[in-house]
């Protein structure tokens, strides 16, 4: 590997600038020196630890930055990485290994997911140069902190939540205002504590504007939560919830505002199912009950085509075929002595099936007593 041999000043060069960007071994193999060396030469020159060089940070570094502590990492790797395809890689050093995100694949993931992301705890430039987005995210996220609470419900929590409740004058917004929690969380505590009563119901009913539409789209593009678009159209959480539902098939703001994209509310609207009838416009129900309608005049021919010149066309499930009619009818349409097939239940499984003759086990269980005999007698035959 060339040991003792003089560092050029292109070989420093090349380990200063690939430093913190290329494993170790990397510039071993690039430079035909041992990763000893490297990193003896790396001191010498104050590069610094090889994971503070470069445009990445640890996984660990990350969420301290972000003011939420290392604790809880593992419902993280569940919820950013795996259902929301967080960009996390690992770095090898030596015999060591450390998860390792790059800043240039965190902000546009941050972006995209600012909604679910709280960025009140995250200080100005801890991470070096921040996007023009961060700073109003920053100040919606104080204003917000500052009147949602997330902290585990306290006994004096629940007792004053429970009288407000049964006063029957409050609905779900206004105990959101005076307990400084979600509407969700509020809905979920009552549910815990098995309080039969409910708040009032809001009054949500009143057709939507035009405008509220509009409103609504801008401030989903502008990555509101839930909570602060309903101080701003002035209906529930749960009405804004069902709208969006109805509108793109799911509740999360940030499927949904990379469904909008950057035009105005409807825009990317996905597609419906049948089973999804309810939630489809004028236009698509119309055509719905057209492809019905076509899709039951196919069926309907087809079941003619195959059973008008057949004189036997319910002998299937009829207790009396055994290949020909044994009770001498001519044809099922004048028949008078159908029966339908008497169920019968296994002996063994307890199981209903249906034969036309009687048995006292199923089929299955008939093949498994038959296979259980033959291991028996393969045993017996040694």
């Amino acid at each position: 590997m060339g040991i003792g041999r003089n560092w050029t000043p292109e070989e420093e060069s090349y380990l200063e600038e690939k430093w913190g960007t290329i494993s170790v071994k990397g510039i071993a193999n690039k430079l035909n020196r041992s990763e000893n060396a490297i990193i003896v030469r790396s001191q010498r020159m104050g590069l610094g630890a090889f994971l503070e060089s470069g445009d990445y940070i640890t996984w660990n570094q990350l969420q301290i930055a972000l003011g939420m502590g290392t604790s809880g990492s593992g419902y993280k790797m569940i919820s950013w990485v795996q259902n929301r395809d967080f960009p996390i890689h690992t770095k090898r050093i030596r015999s060591n290994s450390f998860k390792v995100v790059f800043l240039a694949e965190f902000w546009p993931w941050a972006e995209k997911n600012q909604a679910f992301l709280d960025f009140s705890r995250f200080e100005p430039y801890a991470l070096g140069e921040e996007p023009a987005w961060v700073q109003e995210k920053r100040r919606q996220d104080c204003a917000g902190r500052r009147q949602i609470k997330a902290t585990p419900w306290t006994p004096s929590e629940d007792e004053k939540l429970i009288r407000l409740v049964k006063k029957q004058k409050y609905g779900f917004r206004e105990l959101s205002q005076m307990m400084g929690r979600t509407e969700g969380a509020i809905q979920r505590r009552l549910t815990d504590l098995k309080i039969k009563d409910r708040p009032v119901k809001a009054d949500n009913h009143t057709q939507w504007t035009d405008e509220e539409f509009e409103v609504l789209g801008q401030l989903i593009i502008a990555g509101k939560k839930y909570e602060q678009i309903a101080d701003v159209i002035n209906k529930s959480v749960k009405a804004l919830r069902g709208r969006v539902y109805q509108m793109y098939l799911t509740e999360s703001l940030d499927k949904v505002r990379g469904m909008i994209g950057s035009g105005p509310w409807g825009t990317g609207r996905p597609g419906r199912k049948i089973k999804q009838y309810l939630l489809m416009n004028l236009e698509e129900k119309t055509q719905t009950r057209e492809l019905l309608i076509r899709l039951a005049a196919i069926v309907r021919n087809q079941y003619k085509q195959n059973f008008e010149d057949c004189d036997y066309w319910q002998k299937d499930i009829c207790q009396h075929w055994d290949g020909y009619c044994t009770v001498g009818e001519t044809d099922c349409d004048s028949c008078l002595s159908f029966q339908r097939i008497r169920p019968q239940y296994c002996k063994r499984c307890g199981k209903e099936f249906l034969e036309r003759k009687e048995s006292l086990y199923c089929k299955g269980c008939r093949d498994a007593r038959k296979k259980q005999y033959l291991k028996k007698m393969m045993v017996l035959d040694r």
